[in-house]
Formats: structure tokens, C-alpha cells, sequence
């Protein structure tokens, strides 16, 4: 992606950050996620349902759209974009390049947040919302004369010469609105370019074949967005992206069954389990003079929802 990505190992930290002209200081985000799992548990999949964060918690495995697996949140770094902050939120773990053929769709029943504490009570202050919408086009195919529905979600290539809109042969195109909600007033953030109120969400890497052209397809579907009540444009991109974590999964569920638990510093370094799956990743980047308070100290963390089952 050229524009909006993801930083090396040491931006795997957020949480609450300060800011200021000359620096940006940043906290540990597992105490914010365990904080936001510890206050979902005890009310999963009541109507509303809720999702704690990560497979160990054993409801969400009925739910793995709603997984949410890490959250970050740092100052920007491209050059010029040192006045804005970072927000990232990753879903839907442990996907294969191979996990056809459906791939891997958010709920289109689910609620995806991003919440900003700017005044340090633990409490959102502003929530960023997306909801995603995932429409199916039976496509058909004739087969002998006759036109034979599709089970795939692709009939042909997408996305060629990195255009979003080379999307024919796509089965199921993927969508989603953005909102930001202050108190009890929620507000429609749109495309600063189109004025649209809907956006595209980039299908998954398939394949070469399929997408011959996917960074560049993948990198069209990053928005300028307006955000009410801020000056400055943001930035939005929701879709697949390599999972940035690293860590040695099989071991530490095998009863910490790791070669150097203790000792040698780096010995099992060169083991990350999820060095060969994807994520989805709900990313927003927005001016920090649109986030902070009455100090320069901010907090975030990511939940999801969905209500229950009816009957």
C-alpha cells in the first residue's frame, strides 16, 4: 500500500498516546483490549450480542467475523502527515491466501467500532462506526445454452490496471458506511472527493490470476473522507492485509511448549505462525486536533456487535 499501512515490529504497542509538536508517546495497547474484552464478556450474545477480543474466549469461535484480534493506534509517519493519528483495527483471524471460495466477508449484521476516550474516564468519546454490506450479483455462466448460476465469487479477472471499478466479474461486492457518533448525536462521514456515503471495500487476494494487479486495486479503494465538525480531511481504508503480528501460536497453546521460554534473547524468533495469514483491517487515519480533548492524551480500543438470533 503506499499510502496508509502498517509500521515494523515496534508499532505493535497503542493504547493511550500523548502528543505534542516534538513527539508522540505510546503506551501498551493489550491493557486497552483487555480492558474492552474484560467489560464485553459478561454480556456475549445477549441482545445486543457482543464479542470478546481473540479465540480464547470461547463464545467467539461461534462468531469469527466478530473477532477481534489487536488494535493500534499511533501518530502518522509519512512525511507531512505528522499532525494526524493512525487507527487501526484488525478482524477476522488466521486467514488463509487459500480460503476459497467464499474468502472472508465481514458480518453484514455486525457493528464495527473504533472508540476515542479524549478525556481520560474510560468512557468513549467518540466512536467511529462501519457497517458493511455485502451484495450478492448472481452471476451466471452459460453452460450448453443454458445460464448456470456462479457458487464462486469471481467469473473472470478484477481489478486490472488497479482499476476499483474493473469489478464485472465480481460475485459478491463488498461495501460499507462510516459514521461518527458524540454523545448521543451520530453523524455520516463522506467521501471528501465524491460527497458518496458508501464505500468500496476491495475484494480479497484471490490469486495472480484473478487480480493481476492487486496493491495497486487494493491501494485505489483508500478515501479521503470528511469528518463533521473537523477541518482537515481524514483517510479510511477497510480490506485484507498480511497479519502484522508475530508470534509462535502452536507453541504457546501446547502448554508454553517454547525452546527458550527463558534465557537467550531472540531464540524463537525466527518462529511466527502468522507469518503466512491475513487479517482484515479496518483502517482510519484523522487530524489530531479532531481527537484530543483538554490535554494531549488520548486513549482507543476496537469492539464489534451484532444482535442475537431472533428466536
Amino acid at each position: 500500500m503506499p499510502t496508509i499501512k502498517f509500521r515494523g515490529a515496534a508499532t505493535y504497542v497503542a493504547g493511550r498516546s500523548r502528543f505534542s509538536d516534538h513527539d508522540a508517546g505510546i503506551r501498551s495497547v493489550r491493557s486497552a483490549l483487555l480492558f474492552a474484552a474484560l467489560a464485553l464478556l459478561p454480556a456475549a450474545w445477549t441482545a445486543p450480542a457482543h464479542g470478546s477480543s481473540h479465540r480464547e474466549a470461547p463464545l467467539i469461535t461461534s462468531k469469527p467475523k466478530l473477532d477481534g484480534t489487536d488494535f493500534y493506534m499511533f501518530r502518522s509517519y509519512e512525511p507531512g502527515r505528522d499532525r494526524f493519528v493512525t487507527l487501526i483495527a484488525n478482524y477476522l483471524p488466521l486467514q488463509d491466501p487459500y480460503g476459497g471460495p467464499n474468502y472472508f466477508e465481514l458480518d453484514s449484521r455486525g457493528i464495527y467500532e473504533i472508540k476515542i476516550d479524549n478525556d481520560g474516564d474510560g468512557v468513549e468519546d467518540i466512536t467511529f462506526q462501519f457497517r458493511f454490506t455485502n451484495a450478492r450479483q448472481n452471476l451466471t455462466i452459460n453452460v450448453g445454452g443454458v445460464n448456470v448460476a456462479v457458487p464462486l465469487i469471481q467469473t473472470g479477472q478484477i481489478g486490472r490496471g488497479g482499476n476499483a471499478n474493473d469489478i464485472a466479474n465480481l460475485n459478491v461486492q463488498e461495501s460499507y458506511t462510516l459514521s461518527m457518533i458524540r454523545g448521543d448525536r451520530r453523524e455520516v462521514i463522506k467521501n471528501a472527493d465524491t460527497h458518496a456515503t458508501v464505500f468500496k471495500k476491495p475484494v480479497d487476494n484471490i490469486g495472480f490470476k484473478t487480480l493481476p494487479q492487486y496493491a495497486a486495486y487494493a491501494a485505489a479503494h483508500i478515501y479521503n473522507i470528511e469528518i463533521p465538525g473537523c477541518p482537515t480531511r481524514g483517510r479510511v481504508f477497510a480490506g485484507q492485509r498480511k497479519d502484522p503480528f508475530v508470534v509462535n501460536l502452536g507453541e504457546t497453546f501446547d502448554l508454553i511448549n517454547i525452546a527458550q521460554p527463558v534465557g537467550e534473547a531472540f531464540a524463537n524468533s525466527g518462529r511466527d505462525d502468522v507469518a503466512d495469514k491475513n487479517i482484515t483491517s479496518l483502517v482510519l487515519e484523522v487530524p489530531i486536533v479532531c481527537l484530543k480533548g483538554f490535554d494531549n492524551v488520548i486513549g482507543g480500543w476496537t469492539t464489534a456487535s451484532r444482535a442475537a438470533t431472533p428466536g
